[in-house]
């Protein structure tokens, strides 16, 4: 029989398992880290309909600790309740698909893993249901002792014996020595066991299904595999004498089925309870006289029905007789109802509690269980190996504090200090009248100094035993964490739950008792020790270790670190991000980890973060355990401080759907109330905790308890504060206001005026947190963060059913939390950003860098932002010179245009100011269409989903500013030039007149001679014909009245413009032009006079002497005088005429370039000094330029020069001879190939632009930071200080020299600037080709060479300009009609034209002269793209790098010590070693002129330079660069600046080029 049972139940249990879909999970059990997995069926309410999904859906309402979870049951088609009428009687439901709960609870633990098996456990717990002690396995029929599953159950109750104090008992469940009754049946018992248990154990008014009955859903189904399964729960009091149904804890076991069939299981509980109640029907059994046989140290108790037929008083008086029961221990339901028999029975057992003896802790029932053949779980060896390495370390504590200090040496005060000391480098509170920079180097040697000392301690053996036991494999890896954890917490709870209610008491009665509050918050830290202090341990020897050289040892021995803490993470357990007692990160260990664990999952790590905020003890930490089955601490015994990280993976059937691999839950410690902050000044900790989370937040939820109103007014103002902070960088989390203990189940109803009062106090809040954060533009809450008073308001029920700790989870509260969580879903889906965990790191690093300043204005040293920004700057960068390539070639086409007026026009009725309005037209719908490209580029950026382009969203307006001023200051420039182009045309009129018309007369003259000369019916020779020419000649000459051009007084022409050009400004400047004149200006070399100039000077740091100051506005001066002989060079260049513009250019040069330098501003006296001093050398240049003109373009003078021309041509005319090649060859190599070349001069200029910008090494100039960045290295790899003075003093012609040298260089690589030449030579010639056969297919209209020319020029007229004189020339006396002969001619001339320029520019040799002679200079564009606003940094000169022309705010990535500038102490004459990025967060102050020569903060710099944000270095490592300079050059700058060498701070003299690049490279985020 035995036999046959053993295969029937073997066979019930696989069928059992293939039904449900667990077969699989037998073998490979189910674990934690799958069942928490966030997949489809996560938030879906798909009806049930498979037996399949009936594990899964248990397991689900279980994690959320949901009363209905054991109700789960599959749906049939038909989901009317049924009926059961008399016609019915008869028929059999269907239970095929109906599973008993029971069977489902048996079938999950057996194929579930030991971590899963233990969180199923502590939910049915909270539940209130009862838990497998013994689980049965039908298939070897052998049960199992739970103890590893029950052991992380923790209760708090309150016993009798404390019902008069506050004081409660928390303890391990598994420890505990609570008494246990046992409840059996034997046979058949007409009583249901369970429920009756059920009223045993619940008060009549809450009653609860603690264990599952026959009249539950599904209870009625045949239990298939879940006989002999063993369920327990413990009855523990609260205290409340009429709550309580039974004084005294109690632990009540029941058997499932028929003690006969389970023995061992009997005897187990036989040998472990203080008593075993039988329930029976069957009295006369032969089970009796076996139990008389038996001897068990429990009290047996027999408890039958007389209600039942079969029952008879003599057969139990006769039972009781013949196998010795004690008559009190029979227990008779007799005539009276269910809660009389209930009472009876709980007075029984409380009257055992009272007197047992035998109290047997679950832990030791293990050596029972092993001696009678049942397995317990622990004895796995994984579980025991762990428990040994676990027990090594805890055994031996006996005090935690010693424990701490002796064996966890690196997180005490040395922590402590080093976290004070980083903060104190951010805010330099404490530097006195220390000089910043000694001060700031001080710290830094102290850090070292506290590193070292750190690295001193040898690691204890208890930091070795727990690295020993996190490199186990994965399952004991994870059972030695679990068993630390539990070691770890039965250590501190039993002090803790004391202090902690010491500390609650302290709070109620804050103000009188404030030092108290004070140190018991330190006795809770201090008695506090949990797995986060030995991770502590390791971060902190990882950080010592760190700063050691990267090939040390010690630094070595390190290394694995990280990746054992990563792979902690990934198993599911939290790790500390912030460290709540030092109020720190760690940055490099937590780097380190994350980095690891980017590693560990192949890069697959997008996540998207959760975070809670709220008050101390409001639930947070629950919620997140209840919405994600996650094990948060919430006992009282282990707080959460601080901030911890867990990850849930992503199911990748949801991957794609959320973008994400990994959900992040960051749970945080409580926020204080501001009466409980000002106790133990807390509130920096809480604004700098708030702030973070929220900032590394998708999601963030703040959970209020309502019955603290008051309290989360004061508690949503830090949250404002912070959401504030996050919206400066681009960042909007959802948020969401969990109202915690809710009672009203139409709360969210009748909230709505509650919800409209507090978006009124959040509108409030904002404003008056954006006036602090000097955002007056943030009006109302919504301004900062996406919050619908509707949607973002979520209502909970409080936790408890009932009164714990026998009150069950509340089923209203599992719900909502499970509607919360379908909301967060759906939220995750809504989050554009899918950020990645190194993008992770870098927020947490950034933001926790703002945190430490107390600024939370973002810097650019925010990397994410810099990589954001930079690509902004570099896509802007790229549609920008698009812009201004596509304006350039119009440009060229359209002064092309103006040069062939009158040789190509159509209409010759139409004036040259004529085709001057329609340019302009033109030029203005080119430059809107332009304007509009860059604009939509913009948009289109802004609106996709990758790249961070949120981060930098604020910064869009500025680049739209910056598109509209390229677009006027473009749309200037062509105004200009076109108004140019057109006065030089306008200027060349007079003279193409006079030429014309001698032209024409001299044609009439020779065609006169000709048709004389032809009539005369002898032959003349050339001798004869060259006499005759010779007479009309002469004749001619005599007869043309020659005119010449009228000469110019440029000097005066020059003064008026002058004049005109400052008539607006004071009469002062004005009275100053009087009595003047250019003749002798600029004769002498400019000198800028040592008077009281520099008092007007605005916005100069007050740290110069004057002679430096006047050195410096000369040097502005020689570099204005420079730039403008330049352009008087380059003027002189060109074959035209002076024209008044050249003057109004000069003058606008020298006012730009003096706006660039707003640093430096050139007082108005000296203004005006320097134009005389231009313009005087300006009129000598442009009155020589002039005379040359008129000299050379003298009428008489041109004439005679054509004579042999006219010559050749009657000559050729009398004899007939074919002109087409002659013609040929002149129209190529006088027009044609001059046009060529000219074409391609002008075309190669912005190639040669892109050549650099998009070949090798074109990453250096994509953005001003980038083109920093490599300055500045080649300037440290050089190594010259003359290099760097050059730099810094001057610094637009050194950047315009290095970048021509950089473009010589790219352009001598592989013959580029020749294949460019040759690129669009074949491209013109292809064109003239063209358009020579076109013109040639049409000779039928085209009859003479003439027209084919004048065709030829029409067609080609935007791309080449034709010198008039020599197409003058090629015209006249040009009758031939042979045009097919000229067109074949044409096209050969022009292939060998191309052969011989081609020849010509691949023999070139000297590029710098080539590229010297292009229209403009590339170097001088690339340098307008690089240069920027041209802003320096008030303090130090560094060069603004922001984005586009129209920023709101300049920053740079990099400050100089004042010293490198010249700046020096005026007392002293020293050299400053001060640098911005540390003054900006000290005391210091400074004096300028526009503080009036009144000292005023640094850190209040805003006040007088509200367009600049300079940002704290919190490092000290961003300025080594400088600071290596500084150091190296100290002597030779005190020399070249006539002051007194700095005192250098150490540390900056021990600064190596290494290190300068490393500094140089990380501030400008580069790899």
């Amino acid at each position: 029989m035995a036999i046959f049972s053993f295969i029937f139940t073997g066979s019930c249990l696989r069928e059992l398992l293939s039904k449900t879909g667990l077969e699989d999970h037998y073998e490979n059990k189910l674990t934690l880290s799958t069942v928490l997995e966030i997949n489809a069926d996560t938030t879906s309410d798909e009806p049930l309909t498979t037996m399949q999904s009936l594990p899964g859906a248990f397991l689900k309402k279980l994690r959320m600790a949901n009363v209905n979870a054991r109700s789960v049951k599959c749906l049939t088609t038909d989901q009317e309740v049924s009926y059961c009428g008399v016609d019915n009687l008869d028929t059999d439901s269907d239970s095929s698909d109906v599973i008993n709960p029971l069977d489902l609870i048996t079938a999950l633990f057996l194929c579930s893993d030991g971590f899963l098996q233990q969180e199923m456990v502590q939910k049915m717990s909270m539940c209130q249901f009862a838990v497998p002690l013994l689980l049965p396995n039908c298939d070897t029929e052998q049960s199992t002792l739970m103890l590893w599953a029950l052991r992380d159950i923790v209760k708090k109750f309150r016993p009798s014996s404390q019902t008069d104090t506050t004081a409660f008992v928390e303890d391990r469940i598994v420890l505990s020595d609570i008494p246990m009754v046992s409840f059996v049946k034997l046979g058949e018992s007409s009583l249901s066991k369970s429920q009756i248990l059920n009223k045993l154990l619940s008060n009549p008014q809450q009653y609860h299904d603690t264990f599952v009955h026959r009249d539950m859903e599904c209870g009625d189904a045949s239990r298939q595999i879940s006989d002999g399964l063993v369920e327990i729960i413990w009855y523990l009091p609260c205290g409340i004498r009429n709550i309580d149904m039974l004084t005294e804890p109690v632990a009540v076991a029941n058997l499932r089925g028929d003690i006969r069939s389970f023995e061992t299981e009997f005897s187990f509980l036989c040998k472990t309870s203080a008593a075993v109640y039988i329930f029976t029907d069957d009295l006369e059994t032969d089970f009796f006289k076996i139990l008389k046989s038996k001897k068990t140290k429990a009290e047996l108790y027999l408890v039958v029905n007389s209600q039942r037929k079969m029952f008879g008083v003599d057969i139990l008086k006769k039972l009781i007789r013949n196998c010795d029961i004690n008559e009190k221990n029979v227990i008779v339901k007799n005539k009276q109802n269910d809660a009389e028999f209930v009472k009876i029975l709980q007075s029984s057992v409380g009257d055992i509690i009272k007197k047992c003896p035998n109290r047997l802790t679950i832990e030791n029932m293990a050596d029972m269980a092993q001696q009678m053949g049942i397995w317990v779980d622990e004895d796995c060896d994984e579980c025991q190996s762990a428990w040994k390495m676990a027990d090594e370390i805890t055994k031996n504590i006996t005090d935690t504090i010693k424990f701490k200090n002796e064996k966890l040496p690196l997180q005490g005060q040395i922590w402590k200090e080093l976290s004070q000391l980083e903060k104190e480098r951010c805010r330099l509170r404490n530097a006195g009248d220390q000089e910043i920079e000694h001060y700031t180097s001080s710290l830094n040697k102290k850090e070292k100094e506290l590193r070292e000392k750190q690295y001193t301690f040898d690691m204890s053996d208890a930091t070795e035993r727990f690295i020993l036991g996190l490199s186990g494999s994965g399952a004991e890896r994870s059972y030695f964490l679990k068993w630390m954890q539990i070691n770890l917490d039965n250590l501190s709870r039993q002090n803790l739950s004391v202090l902690r209610g010491r500390y609650k008491d302290l709070c109620q009665r804050s103000q009188e008792k404030k030092d108290d509050v004070k140190d018991l918050d330190k006795q809770l830290s201090d008695c506090s020790l949990g797995l986060e202090h030995f991770l502590r341990e390791l971060g902190q020897l990882y950080e010592a270790s760190c700063s050691f050289p990267e090939d040390s040892p010690q630094r070595k021995q390190m290394e694995h670190l990280p990746g054992l803490c990563a792979q902690m993470l990934l198993d599911g357990f939290p790790i500390e991000l912030v460290d709540g007692d030092a109020s720190n990160i760690p940055l490099k260990w937590i780097s380190a980890v994350l980095t690891q664990l980017h590693t560990l999952v192949q890069s697959n790590s997008t996540i998207r973060v959760v975070t809670v905020l709220g008050v101390q003890s409001t639930g947070k930490s629950t919620l997140l355990n209840t919405m994600f089955g996650v094990q948060f601490a919430v006992s009282s015994g282990r707080c959460t401080r601080g901030a911890f990280m867990l990850l849930i993976k992503v199911n990748k059937e949801l991957k794609e759907e959320l973008e994400c691999d990994f959900i992040m839950i960051i749970d945080t410690e409580g926020l204080k109330s501001p009466e409980l902050a000002q106790l133990d000044d807390s509130h920096e900790h809480d604004n700098e905790l708030a702030t973070l989370v929220i900032g590394l937040s998708d999601v963030t939820i703040i959970n209020i308890a309502m019955e603290n109103s008051t309290e989360m007014k004061d508690i949503l103002q830090i949250v404002v504060h912070a959401f504030i902070r996050m919206q400066e960088v681009g960042k909007k989390p959802i948020c969401h206001f969990v109202h915690q203990n809710v009672s009203d189940i139409s709360a969210h109803d009748n909230n709505m005026r509650d919800r409209k009062k507090l978006l009124e106090q959040l509108n409030e809040m904002t404003q008056a947190a954006a006036r602090m954060e000097k955002k007056e533009n943030i009006t109302k809450f919504t301004d900062v963060m996406e919050y619908d008073p509707d949607t973002s308001s979520c209502y909970i029920p409080g936790l408890w059913h009932g009164t714990p700790p026998m009150a069950p989870v509340n089923a209203g509260y599992s719900e909502a939390v499970y509607s919360f969580k379908k909301t967060l879903m759906k939220d995750f889906r809504k989050c554009q950003r899918n950020y990645d965990l190194t993008h992770f790191l870098k927020w947490t690093q950034s933001l926790w860098e703002a945190v430490k300043f107390e600024k939370f204005i973002f810097s650019f040293r925010n990397s994410l932002v810099a990589d954001a920004y930079s690509r902004l700057c570099s896509e802007y960068n790229g549609w920008e010179w698009t812009f201004q390539k596509e304006m350039y070639k119009w440009m060229v086409s359209a002064e092309t245009k103006i040069s062939n007026i009158g040789i190509t026009d159509q209409n010759p009725q139409r004036s040259i100011r004529d085709v001057l309005q329609d340019l302009l037209i033109e030029a203005s719908e080119k430059l809107s269409e332009g304007e509009k490209k860059i604009q939509d580029n913009l948009v289109k950026y802004f609106e996709k989903q990758d790249g961070h382009v949120n981060l930098v969203e604020k910064y869009k307006e500025d680049f739209v500013s910056g598109a509209k001023t390229l677009r006027r200051e473009t749309e200037n420039n062509v105004r200009i030039k076109l108004h140019g182009a057109i006065e030089i045309k306008e200027g060349m009129t007079e003279l193409d007149e006079i030429r014309c018309s001698q032209a024409s007369t001299l044609e009439k003259k020779v065609l006169a001679l000709l048709q004389t000369c032809k009539q005369n019916k002898s032959v003349l020779s050339d001798e004869a014909l060259e006499e005759e020419f010779e007479r009309m000649w002469k004749k001619t000459l005599s007869e043309i009245k020659f005119r010449g051009l009228p000469r110019r007084h440029v000097a005066q022409d020059a003064f008026r413009i002058l004049h005109d050009h400052l008539s607006m400004r004071s009469g002062y400047v004005n009275s100053m032009l009087d009595g003047n004149s250019l003749v002798d200006c600029g004769k002498t070399p400019f000198v800028v006079e040592s008077e009281d100039w520099w008092q007007k000077t605005k916005g100069f740091v007050m740290h110069l002497n004057r002679d430096h100051l006047r050195m410096k506005l000369q040097e502005l001066c020689d570099n204005i005088i420079k730039k403008c002989q330049e352009f008087i060079t380059q003027k002189v260049k060109n074959k035209t005429d002076y024209h008044d513009f050249y003057i109004k250019e000069l003058l606008e040069i020298i006012d730009e370039t003096s706006q660039q330098n707003k640093k430096r501003k050139v007082p108005e006296e000296c203004e005006v000094k320097l134009k005389l001093h231009i313009c005087g050398i300006a009129e000598r240049t442009f009155q020589e330029k002039h005379n040359d003109f008129i000299e050379v373009n003298d009428p008489k003078k041109c004439l005679e020069q054509s004579k042999n021309k006219y010559l050749t041509e009657f000559r050729d005319l009398f004899h007939n001879r074919d002109q087409c090649q002659k013609k040929a060859e002149e129209f190529t190599k006088l027009c044609l190939q001059p046009a060529v070349q000219d074409y391609v001069t002008k075309m190669i200029c912005p190639d040669v632009v892109d050549e650099v910008k998009t070949g090798k090494g074109s990453e250096d100039y994509s953005t001003r930071g980038a083109f920093q960045f490599s300055i500045l290295k080649q300037l440290l790899m050089d190594g010259k200080y003359e290099k760097y003075r050059e730099y810094i003093n001057r610094y637009e012609s050194f950047v315009k020299d290095w970048l021509f040298d950089h473009i010589v260089q790219q352009l001598s690589k592989d013959n580029r600037l020749e294949k460019l030449e040759n690129k669009h030579l074949s491209e013109i010639v292809k064109m003239i080709t063209a358009e020579i056969s076109k013109i040639r297919n049409t000779t039928h209209t085209v009859k003479y060479i003439k027209t084919f020319i004048q065709n030829m020029c029409c067609a080609i007229e935007e791309k080449l300009v034709f010198p008039k004189d020599a197409l003058d020339s090629i015209m006249t006396l040009n009758y031939s009609a042979n045009t097919e002969q000229f067109a074949d001619d044409l096209t050969g001339f022009v292939g060998k034209m191309e052969q011989s320029l081609s020849a010509k520019y691949d023999k070139e040799g000297d590029i710098k002269e080539r590229l010297k002679s292009l229209p403009f200079k590339p170097q001088d564009k690339m340098f307008t793209s690089l240069f920027g606003c041209g802003k320096q940094c008030p303090f130090c000169c560094a060069p603004c790098e922001a984005g586009g022309k129209e920023h709101a705010k300049h920053f740079t990535s990099i400050h100089r010590p004042q010293g490198v500038t010249g700046w020096v102490n005026l007392k002293t004459t020293v050299l400053r070693t001060d640098i911005c990025s540390s003054s900006v967060i000290s005391d210091r102050k400074f004096n300028t002129n526009l503080t009036e020569g009144k000292p005023h903060l640094y850190k209040d710099y805003q006040k007088y330079y509200p367009d600049w944000i300079i940002t704290g270095d919190s490092s000290i490592k961003a300025s080594d660069y400088w600071k290596y300079v500084m150091a190296t050059f100290n002597d030779t700058i005190s020399k070249d600046t006539h002051a007194l060498p700095a005192d250098i701070p150490e540390d900056w003299k021990a600064l190596t080029t290494d290190d300068a690049l490393k500094s140089l490279k990380n501030a400008f985020n580069m790899k």
